[in-house]
C-alpha cells in the first residue's frame, strides 16, 4: 500500500511532473479487456495522456474508434484458447494491464472459470515471458481463494496464481461495484446503482466506487515508481489514489 507521506508527496510533485518523467521512459504497454466497461475508459486515459510510446490491445476481436487519438494503437488478434500460438502479441510490453472478465450469467461456471482464470493467467504467463515487469489485474472487492462464493474464489486464486509469476511489479486492483453508464445494464446490477449511486456519494468506499476513479488509480499507480513488488489496493485505497488524481488535475 501508498502510504500517507508518499500520497503527500505526489500532490507536492505535481501529476503534470509524475506524467513527463514517465514520458521519457518511453515505455509501452498492452491492454486486455479494453471492450469492458473498465478497459474503455483506461484506454480512453492513457490516450489522452499519452504516457506510453506504444499501446496495444490483446482481444478476441479487432475494435473500432470514431475518435483521432485512437489511430496509433496497435490490434493484436488473438483465440484465448489456443493462447500459446500468440505468444507474439505478448512480447516487448514493459506495462501489462487486465481488465478481462466475463460472468457466470453470461458464459455459466465453466466460461467464467476460463475467462476469468485460465485466460488470465495464461496471458500474464505470456507477459511476464515477454518481457513485461508491471503488471496491472483487476480484480474485485472479497477476492479470496478461500471464499464459498465461486466469483470471489476464483479472483482470488487467479491473484495468488499471478503473484507466483513473480513479475518485478505486480498491483492488484480489488474495487466494490463499478458505477458505469451502461449500454446493456443487467437488472440486478441497475437496482443496486439506483441505490448505490446517491449512497455512495456519502459511503464512498463501501460498496461502489466510479470506474473512473478506478482507472485513474490504474494510471497514478503506473506512474508512481512503487517501491513494493506486490500491492493490493483495497476500495478504499482506489477511492484515494483516484482522488488525488482528480485534485491535481483541477
Amino acid at each position: 500500500q501508498h502510504s500517507n507521506a508518499q500520497l503527500v508527496n505526489i500532490m507536492a510533485e505535481d501529476m503534470k511532473t509524475l506524467e513527463e518523467n514517465f514520458r521519457q521512459k518511453n515505455k509501452s504497454c498492452f491492454i486486455l479487456g479494453a471492450s469492458g466497461e473498465t478497459g474503455k475508459v483506461l484506454l480512453k486515459e492513457i490516450v489522452t495522456k499519452q504516457i506510453f510510446s506504444k499501446i496495444t490491445l490483446i482481444g478476441r476481436r479487432k475494435l473500432t474508434f470514431e475518435d483521432k487519438g485512437s489511430e496509433n494503437l496497435v490490434q493484436e488478434v488473438v483465440d484465448f484458447e489456443k493462447l500459446d500460438d500468440y505468444a507474439a502479441a505478448f512480447q516487448g510490453h514493459d506495462v501489462g494491464f487486465c481488465c478481462l472478465g466475463t460472468t457466470k450469467a453470461k458464459a455459466g461456471t465453466e466460461g467464467f472459470v476460463r475467462v476469468d482464470h485460465d485466460y488470465v493467467l495464461k496471458s500474464a504467463e505470456l507477459a511476464k515471458a515477454g518481457g513485461c515487469s508491471h503488471f496491472t489485474l483487476e480484480s474485485s472487492k472479497g477476492a479470496d481463494k478461500n471464499s464459498g462464493f465461486l466469483y470471489l474464489k476464483v479472483k482470488g486464486q487467479v491473484e495468488a496464481d499471478i503473484e507466483e509469476l513473480g513479475f518485478d511489479r505486480y498491483s492488484v486492483f480489488r474495487p466494490a461495484v463499478l458505477l458505469v453508464d451502461r449500454q446493456e445494464s443487467r437488472p440486478a446490477e441497475w437496482l443496486a446503482r439506483k441505490f448505490l449511486a446517491p449512497l455512495s456519494l456519502v459511503f464512498p468506499t463501501a460498496l461502489s466506487i466510479p470506474v473512473t476513479t478506478v482507472v485513474r488509480a490504474m494510471v497514478v499507480n503506473v506512474l508512481m515508481e512503487g517501491e513494493k513488488k506486490v500491492e493490493i489496493l483495497e476500495n478504499k485505497d482506489i477511492f484515494n489514489l483516484g482522488k488525488l488524481a482528480e485534485k491535481t488535475e483541477k
